[in-house]
């Protein structure tokens, strides 16, 4: 008779299935639900409880961490958007193209941030890692990142605070987030936390910005070497353009080749009235293979000029070139006895 009621069933196993139901639906990354409570099971059946138990708390453990953005997923990179607000005057191609190789070679290595996109269902949205975004969908693999719910301050804070502990934003680009966070009735606190600066300092950004067209920092670009110094400088001869169309000066063919350095300061020049001298105009080419493995520039004038190779295999390339130099200058030479027929 004690081994007919080892197993019991309960008169309640209706309720207790209706509610182990309801438990699923409402938590569908859990896919297990914990036994209810019963008298001394042995044997197999204590295993096979016990290994439930052990899912169970597993899973809860993993919809945790994904609730709180501790866990790292696999994104089809097509439905991630960039933020709403950007904080880049573009993506420089040779350091994609570098970024490409690293991820090629090595994998990604560092997750992106993003958050449930507000506006459309099963998209996400950037907090950072743009330029790791646009590296992936070059590759054509899914990105590495991590889900958090965020509202539109935390987002642009970790935006701004990513970039700040990455040091590869330029004094305008930081200096117009600010002004376009403050455009969209961002706080001055707000801004402050993302940007990682005082009052004082983001007041002079703003100030900066606010005197000189969009377009024309546009049309110059990030300009990575130029500080907070040179750019109020320049605010201060805007005046004396009187006229003057930099943006067209920046945008003709003997500016496009120019870095973004070397734009400012074309239009620094022109503003202070010194005459162009086209022969000394520096000129910058970028080459990059078709496996992205690496990247070559070049950059320099009519008499002088140098090539940069960024690669995992920079030097021995570097000395491969070196050592077919005597070839590479005597096909130069035809080349240039065929094209001025000497």
């Amino acid at each position: 008779m004690a081994r007919k009621n080892l197993i019991e069933v309960s008169a309640d196993g209706d309720a207790a299935f209706d509610k182990a139901t309801a438990m699923t639906s409402a938590r569908p990354i859990a896919g297990f639900i914990a036994p209810a409570v019963r008298s001394a099971p042995i044997g197999g059946i204590t295993k096979t409880l016990g290994n439930i138990t052990q899912k169970f708390e597993r899973a809860q453990d993993i919809e945790k961490q994904l609730a709180e953005g501790q866990m790292i997923v696999e994104l089809d990179p097509t439905l991630v958007d960039g933020s709403f607000i950007s904080d880049r005057l573009g993506i420089d191609p040779v350091e994609l193209a570098e970024l490409v190789g690293q991820i090629k070679d090595h994998g990604q290595q560092v997750p992106i941030l993003v958050r449930p996109h507000a506006e459309a269902k099963g998209r996400y949205q950037v907090a950072y890692g743009h330029r790791r975004l646009a590296a992936v969908k070059e590759l054509g693999i899914k990105v590495r990142a991590v889900i958090r719910e965020l509202s539109d301050d935390q987002l642009v804070v970790s935006q701004g605070q990513e970039n700040n502990a990455r040091t590869n934003l330029s004094y305008i680009e930081r200096a117009l987030f600010a002004v376009r966070l403050e455009d969209r009735t961002f706080s001055r606190d707000t801004i402050m936390a993302a940007l990682g600066i005082d009052k004082a300092a983001l007041s002079k950004m703003i100030s900066v910005v606010r005197q000189i067209p969009i377009e024309l920092i546009e049309a110059i670009g990030n300009a990575p070497e130029v500080g907070r110094r040179r750019w109020m400088e320049f605010a201060d001869l805007l005046p004396r353009a009187k006229g003057k169309d930099l943006v067209a000066l920046l945008s003709a063919d003997n500016s496009r080749t120019l870095s973004s350095d070397q734009r400012f300061q074309r239009a620094v020049d022109a503003l202070n009235g010194k005459p162009e001298k086209a022969s000394e105009a520096s000129r910058t080419q970028a080459w990059i293979p078709v496996d992205k493995s690496g990247s070559v520039s070049l950059n320099g004038t009519q008499k002088k000029a140098s090539i940069s190779i960024k690669a995992d295999y920079g030097l021995e390339f570097a000395e491969f070139i070196t050592g077919q130099l005597d070839g590479l200058y005597e096909a130069y030479r035809r080349s240039k006895r065929e094209t001025t027929g000497d």
